[in-house]
């Protein structure tokens, strides 16, 4: 009896962890200056770690045509951007899969958190976009996630 509480205890306090891990996804304290100024000026300035390796280096890749809009920088910026975000992309098999259309809000993790979401909750004008976590996540911009500080906008 001793043993299957010792293993139910553990397997709690695992799955009490996973689920901790997901909800905080800190901003790196070495973002570069320009990851602020040029991605967080069109929409939150998302942790690398949401995304795969080779989901960044397909962002990074097609500025030019960035989700219907040119968000094109110079050479050197889209390096030191690319670099930063590849060297704190997601590890966790979780979150490494290449994004489809590489969006966030297209991976499996993602769509598997927000499946209770109705569509027309999307269209909300307070949220208007998948994309856009802090219209519910109260502390999004300081990369925590968690189910236990969401707000979502009635209209």
């Amino acid at each position: 009896m001793k043993i299957k509480y010792t293993y139910y205890f553990i397997f709690s306090l695992l799955l009490s962890m996973s689920s901790a891990f997901a909800a905080k996804m800190p901003m790196p304290a070495d973002a570069p200056a320009s990851y602020e100024s040029e991605c967080a000026s069109c929409h939150m300035a998302y942790p690398p770690g949401l995304l795969s390796e080779q989901s960044w280096k397909n962002v990074m890749s097609s500025l030019a045509k960035h989700f219907g809009t040119d968000a094109s920088v110079d050479a050197k910026t889209q390096l030191e951007i690319t670099n930063w975000l590849i060297k704190n992309a997601a590890t966790r098999q979780k979150y490494s899969e290449t994004a489809p259309e590489n969006r966030i809000t297209k991976t499996s993790w993602f769509v598997r958190k927000h499946d209770e979401v109705r569509p027309d909750v999307w269209k909300r004008a307070g949220i208007k976009s998948p994309a856009n976590c802090s219209a519910c996540h109260i502390d999004a911009a300081s990369g925590i996630f968690s189910e236990k500080n969401i707000k979502i906008p009635a209209k």
